[in-house]
């Protein structure tokens, strides 16, 4: 009787998990690929999957952080975009040395995000609006420099972490399992990653308990645009060229993973595992789609599709707690 009660116990709180339901549709989808294609689980196919994994999952965790204080992040592609065309030409016609063009490439995704987050606090003006309008002035930046022409001449090393694997474990793999470590720390156990929350869950009550609304919203952005670098330097990595359109297809992706793992669009509300968990849900489609040889613009319906019912869902969930 008593195990019994430990295993309704197990599922209920399986169930009633945020993530529960990604789990279990990932699960199937793993079988129903396993099954339906004998490509999918070998080891070459499964390292393609966590290389699309790593940028993606980084994309992801910036646009999280701003839909976590209500704002959102239209730039995240356009800075990205910019970032790896400055490291490429850091590395290639200027001599870095590769640690460094990494932290100058990280020190400009940050001061990318930190103008968005001041131009939205100093303004009023709401940080879609913001964030489009330095999109298009990140975007014009890079292509004002490159003229459209990527860098190919990159470091031997640098390039070999992009594409070197331990089995099917890309090297590629190991900076976003930190940042996920980092950030789940961040914001359950320090004051700033709680306030990150406070002030998205509800702004008004957030200024009367002292947080400094204003600060957090700037270092949300900041920390946004510093996440949007390390994925652009992830990406130059991954394809050994800094290339001028490199983050010009994220901007779907970075919305789609985090609604997905149930992120509210008004703020206060965001998981690290959730949305990591909605990455592997989104990878595993598109490697789906690929093997099945699914015309990739069908990728883009898919997503859209899936944020639609996402955010469905979400609003589902909070009108049944709202009359509860």
């Amino acid at each position: 009787m008593s195990t019994m009660t430990r295993n309704t116990t197990f599922g209920q709180r399986f169930l009633a998990n945020e993530w529960s339901a990604l789990a279990i549709a990932i699960a199937i989808g793993l079988v129903t690929l396993a099954v339906l294609s004998p490509a999918f689980l070998t080891e070459f196919n499964l390292y393609v999957m966590l290389r699309s994994f790593c940028v993606v999952l980084i994309v992801a965790f910036a646009q999280m952080l701003t839909l976590a204080v209500g704002q959102m992040n239209l730039s995240v592609g356009a800075l990205g975009g910019l970032v790896a065309i400055a490291v490429g030409g850091m590395m290639e016609k200027w001599g870095f040395p590769v640690p460094v063009a990494i932290l100058c490439g990280l020190a400009i995704g940050a001061a990318g995000g930190l103008i968005n987050g001041l131009l939205t606090v100093r303004t009023g003006i709401n940080g879609f609006i913001i964030t489009l309008a330095t999109a298009s002035a990140f975007t014009g930046i890079n292509l004002g420099i490159t003229e459209s022409i990527p860098f190919y001449n990159l470091p031997a090393s640098f390039v070999a972490f992009g594409t070197e694997r331990f089995y099917a474990l890309p090297y590629l793999l190991l900076p976003p399992v930190l940042i996920a470590i980092a950030l789940a720390f961040f914001l359950a156990r320090t004051v700033p990653g709680r306030q990150l929350l406070a002030v998205g869950g509800n702004p008004q009550a957030a200024e009367l308990s002292g947080i400094p609304r204003d600060r957090v919203i700037v270092m949300a952005h900041t920390l946004s645009g510093l996440l949007a670098g390390a994925a652009a330097i992830l990406a130059v990595a991954q394809l050994g060229s800094a290339q001028p359109t490199i983050g010009a297809d994220w901007l779907l992706m970075s919305f789609a993973a985090p609604i997905i793992g149930g992120a509210a669009l008004t703020g206060g509300h965001i998981s690290v595992a959730a949305t990591a968990l909605a990455v592997v849900l989104i990878v595993i489609i598109q490697n789906g789609m690929v093997l099945a040889k699914v015309d990739p613009y069908w990728v883009q319906f898919l997503l859209g599709a899936l944020i639609l019912a996402a955010v469905g869902l979400n609003r589902l969930r909070a009108v049944r707690a709202g009359g509860a």
